[in-house]
């Protein structure tokens, strides 16, 4: 069981905990991520799971110095954490927490191409985070398309990354138990144990309209031999 940790304020009577920081600008997240309900997908999937933190666009630091060492990562995954001192404090202290979070992932923008791979790269190792994964939508104008690295022995190793016959690609993250996809530019998880795809809003809601049809159409083809079966009845 996690202690509980009381934020207390600082003399000012400021809080402590990270700051405001400005959103990003270049929108892959809200197009990659937010909209195609990539968080609320994860969160139901772990549903099960305790303490478990599945977000954008939490500050991750070594320790709480809101100007000091911090990566805002853009989508971050950490099960058996404090998720009331994470609201606190707005932000995710590891040595706050006790340990790293588990897994993070980067979306590549013209604006954080290289940086995903180089300092971000050295900065989540140093951090000790299980696995920190890169996801490019343009299928590689800025970087891989898909590539992970797993914490072993404090050094990061890459993950590998197989290529379909469809042309997707994916990579086995053992620290969310998931296949990690790159699909037509699209981020999606899938899961070996139910040998099926996550599947976000958009996707229940097409499937769920798809069963609705095939239903209908099933009703309609029923009524047709109901009345034909009448119809030679009467013969």
């Amino acid at each position: 069981m996690t202690s509980k940790t009381v934020t207390l304020p600082t003399e000012d009577g400021r809080l402590d905990r990270f700051p405001d920081f400005p959103p990003r600008e270049d929108m892959q997240n809200t197009k990659h991520l937010h909209l195609r309900s990539v968080l609320t997908t994860l969160l139901i999937h772990f549903a099960d799971r305790e303490r478990t933190l599945v977000h954008g666009e939490v500050p991750v630091a070594p320790t709480l110095d809101p100007w000091g060492d911090y990566r805002i990562p853009d989508l971050i995954v950490t099960f058996g954490c404090d998720l009331d001192l994470v609201s606190e404090q707005r932000g995710y202290a590891i040595d706050r927490q006790g340990k790293a979070p588990d897994w993070v992932l980067e979306v590549a923008s013209p604006t954080t191409g290289v940086v995903d791979y180089t300092t971000k790269r050295r900065d989540y190792e140093r951090y000790g985070i299980s696995e920190y994964w890169r996801f490019d939508p343009s299928g590689g104008e800025f970087h891989d398309a898909l590539a992970g690295d797993r914490l072993v022995d404090g050094r990061y190793e890459p993950i590998v990354i197989e290529t379909l016959g469809d042309g997707s690609l994916r990579g086995f993250s053992g620290a969310l138990g998931l296949y990690v996809c790159w699909e037509d530019g699209e981020l999606r998880f899938y899961d070996p144990a139910a040998e099926d795809y996550l599947l976000g809003h958009q996707e229940e809601r097409a499937g769920r309209q798809e069963a609705e049809l095939r239903a209908e159409a099933a009703e309609a083809r029923a009524a047709e031999l109901e009345a034909e079966l009448r119809r030679l009845r009467r013969q």
